[in-house]
């Protein structure tokens, strides 16, 4: 109960909305999903995921709206509903969607509502939480009809995204997802590079950074504990890992939060 209460209580430091992109949320880490809606030239979303950036093709002064929320917005919710965000904000190049003039009116409606309760002073977490909710679904939506019109390679890279967050702790070989998939690991690598700019094996690494930050932000398992959980031979070899991705040991980057 202290849990929920204590989420609820500084919920403020989990969500940031602007209509200024060149401003980076001053509160929220880098493990918060973005969302930036222009609409200057028609309406283009663009997706910021975990750990990265918008797109550099975006100028700071393009018209729209910011939403950046933290992975708690979407953690309690089932897993399916989950996977389904991760994968909308990895899939399709540059990591952007071209919304029509009718299907963004119902969306604009979402956003206006959760730009009301961001401006309250009175506790408004559960209901935002829940227009978020009710947002990321349409979005998903809209991605899912437009996947349903692209090429055999494009939904391979959604069944492999979809078998990596679930296998990505105890799996973290391409040649494994290759052989689930009914391809060899060259061929899936080289979809990989096409759609994503990214091998498997860079793809699952890179999931395994940002678990690994989640975890030591929580504080639940000791550096020693969290290595054996990912199954690393040793303490060094983990640290060796996570400087690689971020530059600082784990131990250092603890020491920052």
């Amino acid at each position: 109960m202290f849990y929920i209460f204590s989420i609820v209580k500084n919920w403020r430091d989990k969500i940031y909305i602007n209509n200024n992109l060149g401003q980076d949320p001053p509160l929220l880490s880098e493990n918060s999903f973005g969302i930036f809606f222009d609409t200057e030239n028609d309406t283009t979303v663009y997706f910021k995921p975990l750990n990265e950036v918008f797109s550099s093709s975006l100028k700071t002064d393009t018209k729209g709206l910011v939403l950046y929320f933290e992975r708690d917005f979407i953690e309690e919710d089932d897993e399916e509903y989950a996977l389904d965000i991760l994968n909308l904000f990895k899939l399709s190049s540059d990591s952007t969607l071209k919304i029509k003039e009718e299907d963004f009116t119902a969306i604009a409606t979402v956003l206006s509502l959760i730009k009301d309760e961001y401006q309250k002073k009175e506790n408004a977490y559960l209901l935002i939480k829940t227009l978020i909710k009710v947002l990321m679904l349409k979005l998903i939506r809209l991605k899912n009809n437009i996947y349903l019109e692209q090429d055999l390679n494009q939904k391979r890279v959604f069944i492999f995204l979809k078998l990596m967050e679930k296998n990505y702790i105890e799996k973290t070989s391409g040649d494994y997802y290759a052989r689930q998939m009914g391809i060899s690991e060259k061929r899936l690598n080289q979809i990989l590079k096409e759609k994503l700019n990214l091998t498997a094996k860079q793809i699952i690494q890179q999931r395994q950074i940002t678990e690994i930050k989640r975890m030591i932000k929580q504080n639940s398992l000791t550096l020693k504990e969290m290595a054996f959980y990912f199954g690393f031979e040793s303490l060094s070899s983990f640290s060796r890992f996570f400087k690689r991705h971020t530059k600082l040991s784990p131990t250092e980057f603890k020491n920052q939060i």
